[in-house]
């Protein structure tokens, strides 16, 4: 299961990158994620920096941490990062961003990961599920982008 949003911002590529790669703001923007900080002597982005989340699933719970780990970040292009559940890569979330028309067009996107039970829950519950992501990435992008446009 995977998914993605696209929304241009009339703001640079960095500035935009500057809040998109700094987890401690994705309580401002996020419908689910209300807190994330660095962890493991990780104090900003950074490929291969760990840090936490602090999710309410659907906005309503349950509330729990997720574990997380950098895995793109190239400054003005790139972030991204994948979710661990239970030792396993359950999610995958990427920020793309391209100089365009005078701004950047920002593409967030999600992919599940491959562990078999995770295919399943796709197929039960992936309908739902990615109709929720959608709509939550849409609302992050439009609060950063009223943010970055300010």
């Amino acid at each position: 299961m995977r998914g993605s949003v696209t929304v241009h911002m009339q703001a640079a590529p960095d500035r935009v990158w500057a809040l998109v790669s700094d987890v401690t703001r994705i309580g401002e923007f996020s419908p689910e994620t209300f807190e994330a900080e660095w962890t493991d002597g990780a104090t900003g982005p950074a490929l291969g920096a760990h840090f936490r989340g602090h999710v309410k699933r659907n906005g309503v719970g349950p509330v729990y941490w997720t574990n997380c780990k950098v895995t793109s970040c190239e400054v003005g292009t790139d972030f991204g990062f994948a979710v661990y559940a239970g030792g396993q890569r359950a999610n995958n979330w990427r920020y793309q961003l391209r100089e365009r028309d005078g701004g950047t067009e920002v593409t967030e996107s999600f992919e599940l990961g491959g562990h078999p039970a995770l295919r399943v829950y796709g197929l039960v519950i992936g309908p739902l599920r990615r109709r929720t992501n959608l709509r939550g990435m849409r609302q992050t992008l439009e609060r950063i982008k009223a943010v970055v446009e300010a």
